[in-house]
């Protein structure tokens, strides 16, 4: 039988039973996550938006739904002229509630695109651009002093919509790392992050040479949009892509139960028990 295969029950969470090949440090480890990925998938076009506003109502809608259900609420928001603050700003409470509807948990997040916009026209005078201006840091914390603004979401705002060089942590990046033994189980989200950006910021761009690591076509991306294809500081490319990729892995291939390592870009970084 082979062990790849095989999945073991630990805290009630289903890991493969395979063990990073070598006892590398972290930082190198996503070091190389990042080369094979790069060269085996190129570039995902994640955020798939047209304006930095679009991607922020994106990072609202999304928190516990899937992108799916979002793009039916963006299209709901785009049909009806509201994709934008004005838009937001405008619109009845109520009506926004049903244009959203299919994101889940449309009350809250109504409320939440509402509270944005009036921080925004609060801080900024209304103005993206004055608010992506601000220092990272700074911005970060009036971020995450919003309601139902939390660091995943605060972090795509800041990266994806404002370019700012600051990496996205999400539920596949912790499963990832955590099983290739690069963080601890437990391990505190800007704890991940700060390893990451240690990890990346040196990193120079990797040109794409698909299909080269697994033999297999890629996983489906995204088309090429005016965000996807923004112009951005090389470091900022470089968080934006390996959070996209490591999506994809988390996606197709680290499952939450049933992992496919066999088949996986990162496998050959696993050796069997």
């Amino acid at each position: 039988m082979n062990p790849l295969k095989s999945v073991v029950k630990k805290q009630g969470k289903a890991t493969a039973a395979v063990k990073p090949s070598t006892l590398k440090k972290p930082e190198a480890t996503l070091r190389a996550m990042y080369r094979k990925l790069s060269r085996a998938w190129g570039k995902q076009h994640w955020w798939p938006a047209e304006t930095p506003f679009e991607v922020i109502v994106g990072a609202i809608l999304t928190q516990n739904t899937s992108w799916t259900n979002v793009e039916r609420a963006i299209a709901s928001l785009r049909a009806a002229g509201r994709l934008s603050i004005e838009g937001i700003r405008e619109v009845p409470q109520t009506k926004l509630e049903e244009l959203i509807r299919s994101s889940g948990y449309f009350r809250q997040k109504a409320r939440r695109l509402k509270s944005f916009v009036t921080f925004l026209d609060a801080r900024y005078a209304g103005s993206l651009e004055r608010m992506f201006a601000a220092p990272t840091e700074r911005l970060r914390a009036d971020l995450l002093a919003l309601n139902g603004i939390g660091a995943e979401t605060a972090d795509s705002i800041l990266l994806y919509a404002g370019n700012h060089a600051i990496f996205v942590v999400d539920a596949y990046t912790r499963r990832i790392l955590e099983r290739h033994e690069a963080v601890e189980e437990g391990a505190n989200y800007d704890e991940i992050r700060s390893l990451v950006e240690r990890a990346l910021q040196h990193e120079p761009p990797v040109p794409p040479l698909f299909d080269r690591l697994t033999g297999e076509r890629r996983p489906k991306v995204h088309s090429p949009s005016a965000m996807s294809t923004a112009q951005r500081s090389p470091l900022t490319q470089i968080y934006n892509e390996m959070h996209g990729l490591l999506v994809q892995v988390g996606k197709h291939y680290c499952r939450k139960s049933e992992p496919k390592c066999e088949v996986c870009p990162l496998g050959s970084m696993l050796r069997k028990e």
